[in-house]
């Protein structure tokens, strides 16, 4: 039977290969199911439910690759677009999360049609490669300036940010916390950071979710030690999970079907939508490419040969993610970690798919793990994404400035979408006043959304 549905002689596998890099991708990227919760908390939504929604969104996707596409790619709720979600839609702009789930949704939607024609790809032909390689460092960016701010190591101070210290921490956030609170947590987290990067220099597989399973054990040493004393008040609470429930499954209730249509036909919604439409429109066509160069499945022409399915996968999931209450899901790039174990087929990813199912039990566990312990792969995963810096032209300046405009607008407005509006922006104002535009024959989808980000700023 898996012969069958799979395919797996023909694509040069077995079961067994395939079961391991199932289990290998889910070792990459199970650490989404703890920040994740972490990260949506923050706009208030309830971290119990929103973990549900995550490894349920990350099941749903994911077996829906192996269904539509045969490919061993796996899905969850997308870092970037999660801190887009929170920290610039909720947090910057001060929208409710209700209201940030119906983006999604609606970007969800556009995207089950755009993916049904050949659309996406041609939207996503029409932004210059240097833009698209600029977005993703800005998120780098973006992500690991929020690791070190969940974990302290920079707080408010008299140029604004400095280094965390007892004294700036307390000053920044009006309260008494002290060493062993808040002090040994960042101590903790800039150990986790060093202890991740070694993990990862030494190619260990689960390497982020290591470190963050490594940074939290040193903290519950360091709490049966009497060096880290929670206190709830402050927000610093106990390390141990919480299994007087047993391993039950958190409530989807507070979260699901939240969405919130009142508003929708505003400027400001549209662009939102176009955040979460742009930014998922390139993480998901480069990751599948990228993925699938590496495991020789592009045919002669470079092209992916089952991509609408893919693409597809990926647009329901995140419809179904936006109801379930989470951010936008998508197609994640540590699915490599299980091509580079061998997996080819739908097989791969619907063991990657069980195990997120299977991981619904574990919620005591993954809930208990603090911000400190999180921040480590924040950080990392930034590292991942500003690599792409690597393949901007900087030695064409009229392509240069615009990205470079681009990736510091997103972590010092902290704001992804102000990063694409500037970026944009720049790239068509610049081209066009020094004649290079002609040259470069520029889209004509370009100058429309260039004229609608300045209308923006003129009248928002």
């Amino acid at each position: 039977m898996l012969e069958k549905f799979f395919k797996l002689s023909e694509n040069h596998t077995d079961a067994k290969t395939e079961i391991l890099a199932g289990i290998t991708t889910f070792m990459t990227m199970a650490y989404i199911l703890a920040v994740n919760p972490s990260i949506m908390a923050a706009t208030g939504m309830d971290s119990g439910a929103v973990f549900t929604a995550t490894a349920l969104a990350a099941f749903i996707g994911t077996l829906l690759m192996a269904i539509f596409a045969n490919y061993p790619f796996a899905l969850a709720p997308g870092m970037g677009l999660n801190a887009y979600f929170a920290y610039t839609v909720v947090i910057g702009m001060g929208y409710t999360w209700q209201y940030a789930l119906t983006a999604v949704f609606a970007e969800g939607i556009i995207f089950i049609l755009l993916s049904l024609t050949n659309v996406r790809e041609a939207i996503f032909n029409a932004i210059p490669m240097n833009l698209k390689s600029a977005v993703s460092v800005g998120i780098g960016l973006f992500i690991a300036f929020v690791g070190l701010q969940n974990a302290h190591i920079v707080v408010g101070g008299s140029t604004l940010l400095q280094l965390f210290s007892v004294d700036a921490y307390n000053k920044a956030n009006g309260v008494e916390a002290s060493f062993n609170n808040v002090g040994i947590t960042v101590i903790l987290a800039l150990a986790g950071i060093i202890i991740t990067g070694i993990l990862v220099v030494k190619n260990i597989k689960g390497n982020i979710l290591w470190g963050i399973l490594i940074t939290w054990g040193l903290g519950i040493i360091c709490q049966f030690a009497g060096l880290y004393v929670p206190n709830a008040d402050l927000g610093f609470y106990s390390l141990l999970p919480d299994f007087s429930k047993g391993l039950s499954i958190p409530s989807l209730a507070p979260i699901f079907g939240k969405l919130q249509f009142k508003g929708i036909f505003s400027v400001d919604f549209i662009v939102i939508l176009f955040a979460f439409l742009f930014v998922d429109l390139f993480d998901t066509i480069g990751t599948l490419v990228g993925v699938s160069a590496k495991a020789d499945m592009l045919d002669k022409k470079g092209k992916l040969p089952h991509i609408k399915g893919a693409l597809l996968a990926d647009a329901v999931a995140t419809t179904v993610g936006a109801i379930l209450g989470t951010s936008t899901t998508t197609t994640f790039v540590e699915s490599a970690s299980g091509v580079s174990e061998g997996g080819r087929t739908g097989l791969t990813a619907v063991t990657t798919a069980i195990l997120f199912g299977l991981s619904l039990f574990l919620s005591p566990i993954f809930l208990a793990i603090p911000s400190f312990a999180t921040a480590p792969a924040l950080v990392i995963v930034g590292l991942y994404m500003l690599s792409n810096v690597t393949n901007i032209n900087f030695t064409d300046m009229s392509e240069a400035i615009p990205a470079y405009v681009c990736i510091i607008a997103m972590p010092f407005f902290y704001s992804i979408s102000e990063g694409i509006s500037m970026g944009i922006i720049s790239y068509v104002v610049i081209n066009l006043i020094t004649g290079e535009a002609k040259d470069k024959k520029i889209s004509a989808l370009m100058y429309v959304l260039a004229i609608l980000f300045i209308l923006k700023y003129i009248f928002l």
